[in-house]
C-alpha cells in the first residue's frame, strides 16, 4: 500500500492525504499547471515537502535515493540524454544490481518486455535513431526493468509522468497493456494523464487536482463527474454511454 498523509509542497501543492492499495492503479488529472507533476515527484522523494509518504512500512522521507530506488521507478517527462547508446545497452542501465548476476532471468524479461511494447526490431539501435514514439517506449521498457517483480522483490511503485503524450494511438494501446501487466504484478501505478476517457476505463482510482488543491479523490465514475469535469477543465462535459460503455465528449 502506498500512503500519503498531509502531503504538500509550497504553494504549489496544498496538504491532501489519500492510500494506494497494492497492485491498483491511479490516475491524477487536471489542468496544466493543476500540480499533478509536484504530486508525482513529491511521493518519489524528489521534491522538499511536508507530510509523509509510505511505501508500505518505508518512510520516503527518511530514505535515501538509493533505498528508494528499490521500491520505485519514476518516469519523468524529459528529452534523451546527450550520449549515444545502443537501445540494449540503454536497458542494461536500468537492470537491478540484485539482479545482474541473473543474465537469464534479465534477458527473459527484456524480452517479454520488448515483445510488449514491440520493441523487437530496435534493440541494437542507437537511441538518437529512434522517433518520439519508439524512445518513449524504450523508456517505458527500461522502467519497468527496474520493479520488474522477478528482477527486483523489494519493488511496489511505478510512477509515470503522462506517459502517452509522445506515444499514436496504437502505442497508448501498448502501454495500457504494460501498464495492467504491471499491477496485476502487484506494482501500484500512479501517473498523470490527460485522456480522460483512458482514466475513465482504465483507472482503479482518481485524483482530480486544480491549482494544487484537491478537488476529489476516489473511483473514476464518482470523480469524473459532467459538473465537476466542466468545472475544472472549464468546458462543457458530456458523460454518454457507447457500445455500453461511459464516454466523455467534450464540447
Amino acid at each position: 500500500m502506498i500512503r500519503v498523509n498531509s502531503l504538500s509542497v509550497g504553494s504549489r501543492l496544498l496538504p491532501l492525504s489519500l492510500d494506494v492499495d497494492k497492485g491498483q492503479t491511479l490516475h491524477v488529472i487536471g489542468p496544466n499547471g493543476s500540480g499533478k507533476s509536484t504530486f508525482l515527484s513529491a511521493i518519489a522523494g524528489l521534491l522538499d515537502c511536508t507530510g509523509e509518504v509510505y511505501y508500505g512500512d518505508l518512510s520516503v522521507k527518511e530514505s535515501s535515493v538509493a533505498l528508494l530506488a528499490s521500491y520505485r521507478a519514476f518516469l519523468s517527462q524529459s528529452d534523451r540524454p546527450a550520449f549515444n547508446l545502443m537501445v540494449a545497452q540503454y536497458l542494461a542501465l536500468s537492470v537491478p544490481n540484485s539482479a545482474q548476476h541473473d543474465s537469464r532471468t534479465v534477458d527473459e524479461v527484456v524480452v517479454e518486455l520488448a515483445t510488449l511494447l514491440e520493441l523487437q526490431d530496435k534493440l541494437h539501435r542507437p537511441i538518437h535513431h529512434l522517433s518520439g514514439g519508439e524512445w518513449q517506449r524504450v523508456r517505458l521498457c527500461a522502467i519497468c526493468l527496474q520493479v520488474w517483480p522477478s528482477l527486483n522483490p523489494h519493488a511496489q511503485l511505478l510512477i509515470l509522468d503522462e506517459p502517452a503524450a509522445p506515444l499514436d494511438i496504437g502505442q497508448e494501446s501498448l502501454l495500457y497493456r504494460l501498464i495492467k501487466k504491471v499491477s496485476d504484478m502487484g506494482i501500484t501505478v500512479v501517473m498523470s494523464n490527460h485522456d480522460l476517457n483512458r482514466t475513465l476505463s482504465y483507472a482503479d482510482k482518481v485524483l482530480l487536482l486544480n491549482k494544487g488543491v484537491v478537488q476529489q479523490y476516489g473511483p473514476a465514475d464518482e470523480v469524473l463527474s459532467e459538473k465537476q469535469l466542466s468545472s475544472v477543465f472549464n468546458t462543457e462535459v458530456i458523460k454518454a454511454t457507447v457500445n455500453d460503455k461511459p464516454v466523455l465528449i467534450f464540447n
